[in-house]
């Protein structure tokens, strides 16, 4: 108790490092059970991959950054594949920001799975924003995991092809295999870079920070920005670096939906300025 009391005090908390609403956000992980889900988070978090299988109810977890002067936060869920509560589920999509539905290549179940929980995301995003299913814009990315393996194809080309469309702004499609961390960059890039994020959110763009060094993420971010506005340079993108969050805990629901209410919020000032601009 006495190490977790230490490392928790040497971690800044979210009110020390004043994060503004506009660069939190939540990465969300959908797909039935045993399709990997778990494995990628593993590689983005640490790196490594667990090769036991151990039942998911659900994860969370937390990573700090700081990029070019700013500092961001990005909550990441890894959900059940049994979904026992609907309505945690639909909580868990309209905290999202950014989605990645996973199955496997060898599983036809898990990929007609993948397609409801699109559905789903694409009807449940569009009556927070008021608006139809075809215009809604939900950062997301498909994967079709387990390419490492020796299997019988059970997904046709065709049909993904069918799922993702023909727009890589607004969906895209990736095959990868978590055990052998391939294509799995390529998938955080392209997911950060339909969301507007910063490119060195990827794991293979920013140095990764030990806890032991927690403290210096907002004293860095706030001398980065102070050179930048000076226009010293300081916003080096080789200088991005991350840490993930010790002891991170999954918000409340009142917490989740006053996140909603937020961002709902930032989103129509967004908006208000933009008709401010154009007008």
């Amino acid at each position: 108790m006495k190490l977790a009391a230490m490392i928790k005090k040497m971690c800044p908390t979210d009110s020390e490092l004043s994060i503004p609403a506009k660069n939190c956000y939540r990465m969300v992980i959908l797909g039935s059970s045993k399709v990997g889900k778990t494995a990628i988070v593993s590689r983005f978090l640490t790196g490594r991959f667990e090769d036991a299988y151990t039942p998911t109810i659900e994860d969370f977890h937390r990573k700090f950054y700081s990029i070019r002067g700013e500092v961001y936060q990005l909550d990441i869920l890894d959900t059940s594949g049994n979904h026992p509560f609907p309505a945690m589920r639909r909580l868990s999509i309209l905290t999202g920001d950014v989605f990645i539905l996973v199955f496997s290549l060898d599983n036809r179940d898990s990929f007609e799975e993948v397609q409801r929980l699109r559905q789903q995301i694409l009807d449940t995003k569009s009556c927070l924003k008021n608006k139809t299913k075809e215009n809604v814009d939900v950062p997301l990315v498909i994967c079709g995991n387990k390419g490492d393996r020796d299997f019988y194809r059970e997904v046709d080309q065709r049909e993904i092809e069918q799922l993702v469309g023909d727009d890589p702004q607004r969906c895209a499609y990736f095959e990868i295999s978590a055990k052998k961390n391939s294509s799995l960059d390529q998938m955080f890039r392209a997911l950060f870079a339909m969301a507007k994020l910063p490119s060195e959110m990827s794991p293979d763009l920013h140095r990764k920070v030990s806890v032991q060094y927690c403290d210096v993420l907002h004293k860095k971010a706030l001398r980065n920005k102070k050179l930048l506005r000076a226009g010293s340079g300081g916003g080096d993108p080789g200088d991005a670096f991350g840490i993930v969050a010790p002891f991170a805990r999954r918000p409340s629901v009142h917490s989740d939906l006053m996140y909603i209410r937020e961002k709902a919020s930032a989103g129509s000032q967004a908006k208000d300025k933009e008709r401010c601009v154009i007008s």
